[in-house]
């Protein structure tokens, strides 16, 4: 019993003098200016679109952080989805946008992801597009008017 107590004294001893040590050294971490990268939207609908229409759409964003934003690639879930993005920096306030391209020869629903890669505290994130590709429908013409017989 009194090596049970004795341990106990022992360790709470040494607890006690390892968190006064951590405190001691501890120091205050520096607020350090980093770049953050904000997007109007994650998402884009292209909703109902027909085979060959325009796929391209564009993702809006904004570094709100402190220091300078450098987008370093953009990397689409497949080869059907093509991204571009600004190459230069973007000072801290200014806008950027990245546009994306979908191959609308494609017939069906499709759902597709675009990772933005970059030197901001969020560095990775995930831009998401989707919507439905069908025929387009096929456009009537007016019969053109026989000529009536006459009757004999």
């Amino acid at each position: 019993m009194k090596r049970i107590i004795c341990f106990t004294l022992i360790a709470i001893f040494f607890a006690s003098f390892s968190a006064q040590a951590q405190d001691q050294t501890a120091k205050p971490a520096k607020k350090q200016k980093v770049a953050e990268i904000t997007f109007e939207s994650l998402d884009y609908d292209y909703g109902n679109i027909y085979k060959g229409d325009n796929g391209v759409c564009q993702f809006t964003f904004k570094n709100t952080g402190k220091a300078p934003l450098q987008i370093t690639n953009c990397r689409a879930s497949c080869g059907c989805t093509v991204p571009s993005w600004p190459k230069e920096l973007i000072a801290p306030g200014k806008k950027g946008v990245i546009q994306v391209k979908y191959d609308t020869n494609r017939l069906g629903n499709f759902n597709k992801s675009i990772t933005v890669t970059s030197n901001a505290v969020n560095n990775s994130v995930v831009l998401h597009i989707k919507g439905y590709i069908s025929e387009k429908p096929a456009q009537s013409v007016p019969a053109q008017e026989q000529p009536m017989m006459k009757a004999q």
